[in-house]
């Protein structure tokens, strides 16, 4: 009895094949790398609007991968009510979601995040889409982004709109569009 060539052997153990594995997988995972580190340094422009009651809507130009936090710091240079106020300060609203500072915008735009009225990874803004279509049906237009002073926040958020903000939890999903409160399907 000898040994038959024509069995299929690939299932066992082989050295060579495993190092041929994993060159590929280190290849794989520099090129990822080198992909999403090129995302991250194209520019995106930012519709918000500094809002203390009024809003005063400017855009903003900067790389994906700019957090939240350094977001804020930009902002603060644009308005001169805001360069006495630290950063830190100042908070970042999108879609009904107070978007923590260490967050960037590549995170939201990677993950296709959705928010309470619309989604979280689109930043062009075009007019409000509740009030010039059904309300019910969600469309992908997106509001422009809030910028506000912590301080005014605490002192209005009995307050239409600060009432309905509420901070951004990843794991929590929003399929449905809402409306002050109320689920609409």
């Amino acid at each position: 009895l000898g040994k038959n060539p024509d069995v299929d052997t690939s299932f066992l153990p082989d050295r060579d094949r495993e190092l041929a594995e994993q060159a590929e997988r280190d290849r794989l995972r520099q090129e990822w790398t080198l992909e999403q580190e090129r995302i991250k340094n194209e520019e995106v422009s930012i519709t918000y609007s500094y809002w203390d009651g009024v809003g005063h809507r400017r855009t903003l130009t900067c790389k994906k991968g700019t957090t939240i936090g350094k977001f804020l710091a930009m902002v603060q240079l644009e308005f001169h009510e805001l360069r006495s106020v630290s950063p830190e300060y100042l908070m970042f609203i999108k879609e009904d979601l107070i978007i923590p500072q260490h967050y960037s915008f590549y995170d939201f735009i990677v993950t296709k995040a959705r928010g309470k009225s619309g989604p979280l990874f689109d930043f062009d803004v075009r007019e409000d889409v509740r009030l010039l279509a059904d309300a019910r049906r969600e469309k992908e237009d997106s509001h422009a982004g809030k910028v506000v002073e912590r301080r005014w926040y605490e002192r209005n958020r009995h307050i239409f709109p600060a009432s309905r903000w509420e901070v951004y939890d990843p794991k929590r999903r929003y399929e449905k569009y809402t409306i002050h409160g109320g689920e609409v399907n």
